[in-house]
């Protein structure tokens, strides 16, 4: 099967934080193919997790379409609230293919959802390097945690970048309005 990353979505979450998780498409029939579709459409059920598991232990998939897997099952455990789960995914998709950014950039969201600052930023600034299909987003996400450690600046940069990415997503811009810039 041939892969292609591409974004799964965006949700509001209990927390101020508006996130994302960057899926990764399979492209093809099957399983994994199924699974893909269940994370970009949100629907973090107990019988579409069953699916990932399935494709990961029933398919014979490539490596790519093995990280995809673990990534799209992480977006449905993290849906489900269930962080561990979700970050063992992550983990194992990054312990497969170390530059696979959404990897990256999905673990950093959840920790910043969980509060853990200081594991979120240098994820971030990892699916950053890496090319991430949704720079905006990881920009978005460091601004969070620069403002929340008292870098404001840094902040506002972040979150001016995230907006010049995707000025048609309004949280960017929202958040920009609390900034008074001053010469």
């Amino acid at each position: 099967m041939k892969s292609l990353a591409l974004l799964a979505g965006i949700a509001t979450l209990a927390l101020p934080v508006s996130s994302a998780e960057a899926g990764i498409m399979t492209i093809g029939s099957g399983l994994a193919r199924s699974c893909y579709e269940a994370s970009e459409a949100r629907e973090a059920t107990r019988s579409n997790i069953e699916t990932c598991n399935r494709a990961l232990i029933e398919q014979a998939l490539d490596r790519h379409d093995q990280v995809a897997t673990y990534v799209n099952r992480g977006i449905l455990h993290y849906l489900s609230n269930n962080l561990v789960e979700a970050n063992s995914d992550y983990d194992r998709a990054i312990a497969l293919d170390p530059n696979e950014p959404e990897a990256w950039l999905n673990k950093a969201m959840a920790a910043l959802i969980a509060g853990d600052n200081r594991t979120a930023a240098p994820l971030f600034d990892k699916a950053l390097a890496l090319k991430t299909s949704r720079p905006a987003l990881a920009y978005y996400g460091r601004a969070m945690v620069n403002e929340d450690q008292g870098n404001v600046r840094q902040a506002y940069a972040d979150l001016k970048r995230a907006r010049e990415l995707e000025p048609g997503w309004a949280l960017p811009a929202q958040e920009l309005k609390r900034y008074v810039v001053r010469n």
